[in-house]
């Protein structure tokens, strides 16, 4: 397949950070892998990683990848080369994000933007949003339906996240509070879905109708080759 035209973000002083896991059968998506099988999860994880992949290769700006093992990142720095690639070190994933975030500010970057690969249906504008709100706030998080967020952003380092209510409705809530409280002036945006459930295909579907990012066309074929349609 041909690649199509990009949309472009303005160049900036931002950092992307890319975390993943490194797809494999059983791996990851445990509640989408309940309902479609583990082996067409498996291929939905590995386009949804090529979308974020897509969005970190065309960032006008740093960029970091940080695979979820330390054994993964030769793979990782296959996928990005011109990314600084951090492996994630243990905890919970609060854990993980403070201290990817003290590495990354210790080597210079201080304006971060760290995102997962749920959530393919972001936008070049997306991402422009984020940067410009940086320049009036400290702190952006991007909001999904299901309580959570889809992209986090601070000018600061983030306060202690372990104890956040992670993969729950509560999460966005819970962050935004623990931002606040440790006197980040703070800005929440936004109506965006991530894929946990064979529903939130139908939705993907329905957004990457009149897209043209290549490693979102082959997504929604997958998606349409599931026959779940674009419309209900």
């Amino acid at each position: 397949m041909t690649d199509r035209p990009t949309p472009e973000i303005a160049p900036t002083a931002a950092c992307l950070v890319l975390l993943c896991k490194r797809p494999a059968l059983g791996h990851s998506k445990q509640r989408l892998a309940a309902q479609l099988g583990l082996k067409q999860t498996f291929k939905i994880a590995q386009h949804l990683l090529d979308c974020a992949l897509e969005d970190l290769q065309h960032w006008p700006g740093p960029k970091a990848l940080a695979p979820d093992h330390p054994q993964h990142v030769a793979w990782g720095k296959s996928l990005c080369p011109l990314a600084l690639c951090l492996a994630q070190h243990q905890g919970n994933l609060g854990q993980r994000l403070n201290d990817l975030d003290r590495r990354l500010r210790t080597q210079g970057q201080q304006r971060l933007l760290f995102i997962g690969s749920d959530c393919p249906a972001l936008l070049p504008s997306d991402y422009q949003t984020v940067c410009e709100l940086l320049d009036a706030h400290d702190t952006v998080l991007l909001k999904a339906r299901d309580g959570g967020v889809v992209l986090m952003a601070s000018n600061r380092p983030w306060p202690d996240l372990r104890d956040l209510p992670w993969s729950t409705e509560h999460l966005a809530q819970a962050l935004a509070y623990k931002c606040q409280a440790a006197g980040h002036s703070l800005v929440q945006t936004g109506d965006y879905f991530d894929i946990d459930h064979q529903e939130d295909l139908q939705l993907l579907a329905r957004a990457l109708e009149p897209d043209t990012r290549s490693a979102r066309l082959r997504l929604r074929d997958a998606v349409h080759d599931l026959g779940i349609p674009a419309h209900a």
